[in-house]
C-alpha cells in the first residue's frame, strides 16, 4: 500500500510519546526501568536506595516503591534486608523468554487473520507505518530514538495479534515482549548480525495484510528467532560480564 493511499490520520497520526507521570513513584519508577533497559545498571548490579535517591532526587520510600514495582516486572529482585539488585542476564533465559513468545505470537496472529475486520486492519496499517518512519531514524543512533523505535515497534507487534479471541495470550505476550527488551537492546546496539529489520517488519506486514496466516507465522517465527540468533553470536561471556557481583 502506497504512502498516498493511506487515509490522513495514519500519514499524520498523534505523537506516541510516554504518558508523563502522574506520581513520584511513577516518575521515578519509568527513570529506573529506561535506565535498566539501557544498560546504565547493569545486570546484577547493586541498587543501593541511599545512592540512587541522590541520583533520581526522590526520597528512601518513593525510591523503594519504585523498585517494588521493577521486582513485578522481572527488572529487578528483592534481596530480602540485603535491598535490591537489578536481574540478572543468560542466553537460557532469553532462549525461553524467546520460544515461549514464538509460541504464544504465532497463535494469537493466526487468530488475528482469521477474524479480524476492518478496524484491524486499518491498525496495522497505521503501526506498520509510523513503525517504518522510526526505523528511518534508527541510524541517528540517539538515545530517544531508540525509545521511539522500541514504542513503535511493541505497538506494530500488539497491533497484529489485537483481533486475538484470547486476552490471555494477549497479556502472556505482552509480558514476554517486556522481558525481551533488555535482550533487543544489546542487539540493537552491538548489532552482531546483518539484518535489515525494517524489511523483515515489511514482509511481515504484507504477509498479514494478505490473510496469509501460514507465511504470516513463518515469517513472524524467523524475525523473533533472529533476535536470539543475534544475542547468541555476541563475544562469549558478554552477557555474564554484564553483570555485577
Amino acid at each position: 500500500m502506497s504512502e498516498t493511499a493511506l487515509p490522513q490520520a495514519v500519514l499524520n497520526p498523534p505523537t506516541n510519546s510516554p504518558e508523563e507521570p502522574k506520581t513520584l513513584v511513577e516518575g521515578a519508577y519509568q527513570r529506573l526501568r529506561r535506565d535498566i533497559i539501557e544498560g546504565v545498571h547493569a545486570p546484577g548490579e547493586k541498587l543501593r536506595v541511599e545512592h540512587l535517591k541522590e541520583h533520581y532526587d526522590v526520597g528512601a520510600g518513593t525510591l523503594r516503591e519504585a523498585l517494588l514495582l521493577l521486582v513485578t516486572d522481572a527488572l529487578v529482585v528483592a534481596q530480602g534486608q540485603r535491598g535490591f539488585r537489578v536481574a540478572p542476564i543468560s542466553i537460557a533465559d532469553f532462549e525461553d523468554i524467546t520460544r515461549t513468545r514464538v509460541l504464544l505470537e504465532t497463535e494469537a496472529l493466526r487468530q488475528s487473520i482469521a477474524t479480524g475486520g476492518e478496524d484491524w486492519e486499518a491498525a496495522v496499517v497505521a503501526a506498520f507505518h509510523r513503525l517504518s518512519r522510526a526505523e528511518q531514524r534508527l541510524a541517528d543512533h540517539d538515545a530517544s530514538t531508540r525509545q521511539e523505535w522500541e514504542m513503535r515497534n511493541r505497538a506494530f507487534h500488539e497491533a497484529l495479534i489485537s483481533a486475538s479471541g484470547s486476552r490471555w495470550i494477549r497479556h502472556f505476550q505482552h509480558i514476554l515482549y517486556q522481558q525481551s527488551e533488555r535482550y533487543r537492546r544489546i542487539s540493537l546496539f552491538h548489532q552482531p548480525i546483518a539484518r535489515d529489520i525494517h524489511a523483515e517488519h515489511q514482509t511481515l506486514f504484507e504477509a498479514t495484510i494478505a490473510r496469509d496466516a501460514t507465511r504470516a507465522t513463518s515469517i513472524l517465527t524467523e524475525h523473533i528467532l533472529r533476535t536470539l540468533d543475534a544475542v547468541k553470536r555476541m563475544p562469549a561471556g558478554f552477557l555474564s560480564s554484564k553483570s555485577k557481583r
